[in-house]
């Protein structure tokens, strides 16, 4: 059987209202990746897939863009700093990270809106930023990412005496 590579996909969050265990509505986020597949050489079938997945969050941010860097900041309150990471690859910022939430085992909720557990955010930069250089920094529950803009190449012109 030939073995299938992802080629083209969409993220579509979509938020839930379920009843949680003690009754009571609960939200959530889910978030379904829709794509294609197709074969390796071997085959030239096509085939369609749908993943749902309901445990991870996706963080809010606010992007915006100075003379010199891209600035990310996300409300992430609740979130200790030594469980987020922030990665850089090519193109696509990826923010992961967990917010753990106190259980009221002995409590019943009458509004559930908060989400606690695994969350992430996939950005794809608009320009190319210096890497080594990116700073995180948390204030206040709020994240704030400086990916500083690379040095665009620019061309000279020779000029003749």
């Amino acid at each position: 059987m030939p073995r299938a590579k992802k080629v083209t996909h969409q993220e579509t969050p979509t938020m839930v209202i379920a009843e949680a265990p003690d009754g009571l509505p609960e939200v959530r986020v889910e978030t379904s990746i829709t794509g294609v597949l197709t074969a390796d050489q071997t085959s030239n079938d096509d085939a369609l897939f749908d993943i749902a997945l309901v445990e991870e969050g996706q963080l809010a941010v606010d992007i915006y863009e100075t003379t010199k860097a891209l600035v990310v900041k996300a409300p992430i309150a609740g979130v200790n700093p030594e469980d987020i990471d922030i990665s850089v690859n090519d193109d696509m910022l990826t923010i992961r990270g967990r917010r753990h939430g106190a259980k009221a085992d002995d409590a019943a909720y009458l509004i559930r809106e908060c989400y606690w557990g695994n969350f992430s955010r996939s950005i794809i930069l608009p320009v190319d930023v210096r890497a080594e250089q990116i700073d995180a920094t948390m204030v206040n529950g709020v994240l704030t990412i400086t990916l500083p803009k690379a040095i665009k190449a620019r061309t000279i012109e020779v000029k003749s005496n």
